[in-house]
């Protein structure tokens, strides 16, 4: 794996090895049942953490990159939710801007950035499934009940890097391939098709999904059967962009979210508890997370930044729980506002927004425009979250709610999956409906994919499903489907098609020769 990020990590660490690294080795930390399930701890950090040296350190856990801007979240937000219709950053900070108006290149370092984090993670999860092995496992005098739960252990990992090749497959299309079958060895990996990751990934999930632990069975925070069925739900939803026109797998969507619908996690009761610093409560709808916690896991990343960057000193900090932050940094582009019909809060509570007039003339203005205020450090009474700054958030991130599997129902339902009713799709679509209105006031009597589309919007907005969404709806890089700044024009413009996909960073693709770089870049 060396080769693969030596390219695009721009820094003195020229013999950048990307085996995990411990304080102590290998051969000692996996003697022991705890010792393994210390390393899990790893597999699963990754996704919060950037290095061991907390927010004062400026190099983090992939080297190269500023700690402060290498967190999963922070990264897979900003492309998911800049290169989309939802959201617009005042700041000027390097690769923001591209992303603001749909102009990157290869040599994007947000890009470079979750490229490089994603292959991190797969790596950190390459060596644990290595050292779980049977014969490892054996050698070590590791047996029984011990390594029963070291090979379920495995199992999550092997979950864990599904998702993140699912991350690579979906933003960057072609990206370069390693398992833990490869040697470690600085030898450049080879390139995998987009087609040919999504049959490892489905392979994958369908391979694991009988060993996990029962939904809601887990400790909060790790993998059950259900979060394995969420991303085949997801997986199958989008085959078409992943696989090319006519190779739909609707009806597969609709029986993964139907085993998850069936699993017995439920809908919140109120909706804006889902992000607040104590939604760790809520194991009802959230399936799988990433945690944070701001005294044990801090960075500037997660949900740290998430609610420093979308507020401002006029918003009152204390009140979102960081009396010593707010950035001013992100907020609603007048789309994300525009699919309310009252932005107010009082009919669709699911509206959370602050200021009054959602035009934007100037970019660099956080005040231009509404400012989003879901995400909150506080808990349900209103009291902040401990934090050792003012700024370092607790609140946790959901990757997977049940609602994303309602909608998903309906929405393979609507596209011609089999094995579904049009009668159960109204009925969930819905529940969430009924949920954000405290009522059946807002619920409809038919449906269609541009209503489920706006619905999505206002049900996971700024939870980072916008830009896949949009492609998946043929609508991302349209002309006839625009939004401001689009296109680099304040009133929006169609992109080029190949823009669905991201460029491969133009540093790996002269370091690797495997690699070929997508088409348009």
């Amino acid at each position: 794996m060396m080769a693969l990020l030596a390219g695009i990590l721009t820094s003195c660490h020229k013999d950048l090895d990307l085996k995990p690294t411990n304080d102590i080795t290998a051969d000692v930390v996996y003697t022991t049942p705890q010792g393994y399930k210390q390393s899990l701890a790893k597999v699963y950090s990754s996704f919060a953490l950037t290095g061991g040296g907390g927010t004062s350190a400026t190099i983090g856990d992939i080297g190269g990159i500023d700690q402060g801007t290498s967190d999963f979240l922070r990264l897979y937000w900003n492309i998911q939710e800049l290169a989309s219709d939802e959201a617009l950053c005042a700041w000027q900070d390097p690769g923001i801007p591209e992303l603001n108006f749909m102009t990157w290149n290869s040599n994007n370092v947000l890009l470079q950035g979750l490229y490089a984090r994603s292959l991190y993670q797969i790596t950190v999860a390459n060596d644990f499934i290595r050292e779980s092995m049977d014969d490892k496992l054996a050698g070590r005098g590791i047996e029984g009940a011990d390594a029963e739960a070291i090979r379920v252990y495995s199992l999550e990992a092997r979950f864990l890097r599904a998702y993140q090749y699912w991350v690579l497959m979906d933003l960057f299309g072609n990206p370069p391939f390693v398992t833990e079958e490869d040697p470690i060895s600085k030898t450049p990996p080879r390139q995998i098709s987009r087609a040919d990751l999504f049959n490892y990934i489905e392979s994958e999930l369908l391979a694991i999904e009988g060993g996990l632990t029962d939904p809601q069975q887990n400790e909060y925070g790790r993998v059950d059967k259900a979060a394995s069925w969420m991303l085949l739900a997801r997986l199958y939803l989008n085959a078409e962009v992943y696989l090319g026109s006519g190779n739909s797998k609707y009806t597969q969507a609709i029986e993964y979210a139907s085993k998850v619908i069936n699993s017995g996690y439920m809908l919140k009761s109120n909706y804006r508890h889902l992000f607040l610093a104590d939604n760790d409560q809520n194991r009802d709808e959230i399936i799988l997370s990433i945690n944070y916690d701001a005294i044990k896991t801090q960075n500037f990343g997660g949900t740290t930044f998430l609610i420093n960057s979308s507020t401002n000193g006029q918003m009152n900090p204390a009140s979102f729980g960081i009396p010593g932050g707010g950035w001013g940094g992100n907020r609603s582009k007048s789309t994300l506002p525009g699919k309310f019909s009252d932005i107010s809060g009082n009919t669709d509570k699911r509206a959370m927004f602050f200021g009054t007039n959602p035009v934007i003339n100037d970019v660099a203005t956080f005040a231009q425009g509404l400012a989003v205020t879901k995400f909150r450090n506080v808990d349900v009474n209103g009291a902040p979250a401990p934090s050792n700054d003012g700024t370092q958030c607790s609140v946790d991130f959901p990757l997977f709610r049940l609602a994303d599997a309602y909608l998903i129902y309906a929405e393979a339902v609507l596209r011609g999956g089999e094995g579904g009713s049009s009668t159960t799709a109204l009925e969930y679509v819905n529940k969430i409906r009924e949920r954000a209105y405290g009522n059946s006031s807002g619920n409809i009597n038919n449906l269609s994919l541009d209503f489920i589309l706006d619905e999505r919007a206002r049900e996971f907005y700024w939870e980072a499903y916008r830009r896949t969404d949009l492609i998946r709806f043929g609508k991302y890089t349209d002309a006839n489907y625009v939004w401001p700044f689009k296109g680099g024009t304040q009133s929006g413009a169609g992109v080029q098609n190949f823009k669905t996909i991201f460029p491969l960073p133009a540093l790996d693709v002269i370091s690797n020769p495997n690699l070929t770089q997508n088409a348009g870049y």
